[in-house]
């Protein structure tokens, strides 16, 4: 497998483009993404079959039941890192290793009612929410230690719209 197919398989719908502002109706249109991801998701595995979720999604990746469960660990993460940001100056927040968390017990179950559960509620709270912030307010930013960077909430948004939109694209490439 070339470096090129290998980055395709990887980034299916390409790298997420760093913004630090948004326009108003870039937050619309990305608020309206987190809140119809957990239906999409549900949409594409309901056609899957059992053996499917066994699947790799890349060489080296994670299996789809896995990756289900990282999207539920990952929105969590991003929803409370989301109201740390608006609850203090500039919260440093605390890292995550997500290779080890896919293979944690939990993480390995077949069942995916509870992550899909996790997500709806996690999106619903999370949208409503962003629906009632300014653009003030979406500039708000957290320190992310592990990267030494820091993340406007008005980037966030655009980042867990664009990662569930990458992740929904690994499923719907193994059909």
């Amino acid at each position: 497998m070339t470096d090129a197919e290998l980055e395709k398989l990887k980034f299916p719908i390409g790298r997420f483009q760093w913004v630090d502002r948004l326009s108003v109706k870039q937050i619309k249109h990305h608020a309206e993404e987190l809140k119809n991801f957990p239906a999409a998701l549900e949409e594409v595995i309901l056609g899957l079959k059992p053996e499917d979720f066994k699947k790799y999604y890349r060489p080296g990746g994670w299996q789809i039941y896995q990756l289900i469960h990282h999207l539920a660990d990952s929105h969590i993460h991003v929803y409370i890192r989301f109201k740390l940001a608006l609850n203090q100056e500039t919260p440093a927040i605390l890292d995550y290793d997500q290779d080890k968390w896919a293979i944690m017990p939990d993480a390995l179950d077949l069942n995916l009612e509870s992550s899909m559960s996790i997500l709806k509620g996690v999106h619903h709270r999370w949208v409503a929410l962003i629906e009632t912030l300014d653009t003030k307010e979406l500039e708000r930013q957290y320190y992310h230690s592990a990267r030494d960077k820091y993340y406007p909430l008005s980037t966030v948004l655009a980042l867990y719209a664009w990662h569930g939109q990458h992740h929904l694209a690994h499923i719907r490439n193994i059909l």
